[in-house]
């Protein structure tokens, strides 16, 4: 399903955050949002996914006004995962077994016991299944949040920070899942983060916002040393390594 965010403004009482946004996403897309701290990506978030309410404008998923949705339908339509990710004290399986609890799914449990199975081994972790989760790592519990959000068979991800605090290994694993997932199931992901580079080397379009507003939106050529330096405030060039786009910043 498509997404289309259209003339989209929001305000947190008097302080305006979010400013006339314009975007669209397809099926398959990893979007990342990029930015500075406090110019409105988390925000934007949770106005797609109906956590917040636009003061003006509309975002639709597929032909659906987001505003119309009941929060049951969003939550068949749409995945959402926070930055906080407090383990729960259960097992990796429950805690994806509550994906498909959050869609109300009417599959038989068989079916849905074998759905989870299948999203365990799809991400790496079928091995973990009756581990405690608040006994895994970082990696591996990031892994059980987009299992979980997998699970209830979204349209649309929305991913705020997910390789946070991660070691580079698994930062680069949770990345190519996403992407990976995104593309296989026609999806639309959009993530954000502060990582330049993990940015540039997995997502497919780019929206970078400063103070609120739409600096830039694209493909890879909208995050150049200009976009860079008017967004983040530092110099920067974007080279080539193997075929990969990398940021480096000047002192």
């Amino acid at each position: 399903m498509n997404v289309k965010i259209r003339n989209l403004a929001f305000s947190y009482g008097k302080n305006r955050v979010l400013t006339d946004v314009n975007f669209d996403a397809h099926p398959g897309q990893l979007v990342a949002i990029l930015g500075k701290n406090g110019c409105g990506k988390t925000t934007l978030l949770k106005n797609i996914n109906r956590l917040l309410k636009p003061s003006g404008g509309s975002i639709t998923i597929g032909d659906q006004d987001v505003s119309s949705i009941t929060r049951r339908e969003m939550a068949r339509l749409a995945a959402y995962m926070p930055q906080a990710q407090a383990a729960v004290h259960c097992t990796v399986f429950e805690a994806v077994l509550l994906g498909k609890r959050a869609r109300r799914d009417n599959s038989t449990s068989k079916a849905v016991h074998r759905k989870v199975a299948e999203i365990l081994a799809r991400v790496g972790i079928e091995d973990l299944a009756m581990r405690p989760t608040n006994a895994l790592s970082s990696g591996e519990l990031q892994k059980v949040v987009l299992g979980r959000a997998l699970a209830q068979d979204p349209r649309v991800m929305l991913l705020d920070e997910p390789i946070n605090y991660l070691d580079p290994v698994n930062q680069l694993e949770v990345m190519s899942l996403l992407r990976g997932e995104t593309r296989s199931l026609s999806m639309v992901s959009f993530l954000v983060t502060h990582d330049l580079n993990q940015a540039l080397r997995f997502a497919d379009r780019f929206l970078m916002l400063r103070d609120g507003k739409v600096f830039a939106a694209g493909g890879r050529e909208v995050v150049n040393p200009d976009s860079i330096r008017a967004v983040y405030d530092i110099k920067a060039v974007v080279e080539q390594v193997n075929g990969i786009p990398v940021v480096v910043p000047e002192l």
